[in-house]
């Protein structure tokens, strides 16, 4: 496990803390906790091997979060000092003072055990802020260098964005943790320009939890996938166009991360099922008098949450509630059993908190935030080319691209990469301008098959946007290859009047 890092841990973490928490007991609130964080990250871009933006940005700060008389109130600062603490603590229980004729219901937290001392690192191996600027620009300008040279290709893209997040978390009942984790992004794009038009093709590789050696040889190829993009994106800008109508699919989990993200991971926040995000994100259609009941899809769906895999982007070892992270299932056999869960959420239920409170910041209050959502393969499952095989009109959709879904997360579609079309059992050639559409039941109803274990692929994304003010959190969905029968394909040009 690499070391925490030793620039956040000298800083006055607990005297900071221990002041806030002494002033919020003393002004009589129930509940408070106290997060101290530093996020360090960088994003680069690249354009035709040359590095076009750099961006480096640093928060550090402190929020306090209380409970006083069943009200929340929340202030934040940047002082770290126990005086500034201590007044932040007194802001936010003024600030549930005032919010108190307001609160039509009482704030109850779900009971968690204590954890006193904890500490816990993500898993990975070089944090990217550890190496020097020159390594890191080379390697993405060498790549793009690669892709220039190659025919058909007209212009290189690139962008390098990498996150160091350091959490302290206290609270009055004894909880502390400290937390460190790295994620990282690199993406690269390939883009041609001729009689054919405008076309582009970008990298697989998902979003992770993972340090520079991603981008070394762990966990990803760059330098293979690199080799095989130009061809790929010349067939892609000589592939005919789809004709519309009903397809069998088989979606690569490069694809269908995506799609389990907008209609299952957004869908299943409980907030979102209550309407409390009505004004802004929308609601869901998986209301909570459904749960138990609701045929979401078919008997080969197995949907989990989880805080826990390793370089999930949404993996914790404490949610910002101070809950355990933990693993807990959403879809069983295709029918809704759970949603995702904070501590005052859990207690209104009489459930345990499943870990879903995440702030973006010390500047934002927590909410319920998605973990990691997964769709499960099936033990001893086929592979991707045995599902193929038992297709005799299809597509085969690999990477994500542009999608669009409702506010309620039930009509949708969503396009991709790259599209082979399935003829007896075999991948033939690329085609073009696909979309598939469909309702979130009625699609994942459709599923006849799970790949199994061998197919299996975290992908993610860094930015999932939610709340007001607006919040984003990165977070990763697993899933293997699967089989989608007679799902309707629209061709994106018909479609768009042209």
């Amino acid at each position: 496990m690499p070391a925490l890092d030793q620039t956040f841990t000298d800083l006055p973490l607990r005297a900071v803390a221990d002041a806030a928490l002494s002033r919020a007991r003393d002004l009589g609130a129930e509940h408070a906790d106290v997060r101290i964080e530093r996020i360090k990250q960088s994003l680069r871009n690249y354009r035709d091997s040359k590095i076009e933006t750099a961006v480096d940005d640093e928060t550090l700060g402190l929020a306090v979060r209380v409970v006083h008389q069943g009200t929340w109130g929340f202030a934040a600062g940047i002082v770290l000092g126990t005086d500034a603490a201590a007044g932040l603590a007194e802001q936010a229980v003024r600030t549930a003072q005032v919010s108190r004729p307001l609160t039509t219901e009482r704030v109850e937290l779900a009971p968690e055990p204590v954890y006193a001392d904890a500490t816990w690192v993500s898993a990975y191996e070089l944090d990217p802020f550890q190496v020097a600027d020159a390594e890191k620009d080379g390697r993405m300008i060498e790549l793009s260098d690669r892709l220039l040279a190659a025919d058909g290709v007209n212009h290189a893209e690139a962008q390098l964005w990498y996150v160091l997040e350091n959490k302290f978390y206290a609270d009055l009942a004894g909880t502390t943790t400290i937390q460190q984790r790295v994620r990282l992004q690199p993406e690269l794009t390939a883009i041609s320009v001729g009689d054919h038009g405008f076309a582009s093709m970008r990298t697989l590789a998902a979003p992770t939890g993972r340090g520079w050696e991603y981008l070394t040889g762990t966990g990803w190829d760059f330098d293979a996938e690199v080799a095989e993009l130009p061809e790929l994106l010349a067939a892609h800008a000589k592939a005919p166009s789809v004709q519309a109508g009903r397809y069998d699919l088989v979606i690569d989990p490069t694809n269908l991360y995506l799609t389990i993200h907008e209609s299952i991971g957004h869908a299943t926040e409980l907030d979102r099922a209550l309407g409390y995000e009505a004004a802004y994100a929308g609601t869901s259609f998986a209301t909570v008098d459904q749960l138990g009941t609701l045929h979401y899809g078919s008997e080969v769906m197995n949907v989990t949450g989880d805080r826990e895999v390793d370089h999930g982007l949404a993996t914790v070892g404490y949610d910002d509630e101070g809950v355990a992270g933990q693993t807990f299932p959403i879809i069983t056999e295709g029918t809704l059993v759970g949603y995702q869960l904070n501590r005052q959420m859990a207690a209104a239920r009489g459930l345990r908190s499943n870990g879903c409170s995440f702030a973006d910041s010390p500047g934002h209050i927590p909410m319920q935030r998605m973990p990691n959502v997964s769709l499960q393969p099936a033990e001893n499952g086929p592979s991707t080319d045995e599902l193929i095989g038992r297709v005799d009109r299809g597509i085969y959709i690999v990477g994500d691209k542009s999608w669009s879904i409702d506010m309620q997360r039930y009509n949708f579609q969503f396009t991709g990469q790259r599209f082979y079309a399935i003829e007896n059992g075999k991948i033939t050639h690329q085609l073009r301008d696909v979309a598939y559409q469909a309702t979130t039941t009625d699609f994942w109803r459709s599923m006849e098959a799970v790949g199994g274990p061998q197919t299996y692929y975290l992908g993610g994304a860094f930015n999932c946007g939610k709340g007001q003010p607006g919040q984003i959190a990165p977070v990763s969905h697993g899933c293997p290859s699967a089989l989608f029968r007679q799902v309707n394909i629209l061709n994106t040009v018909s479609e768009g009047g042209q």
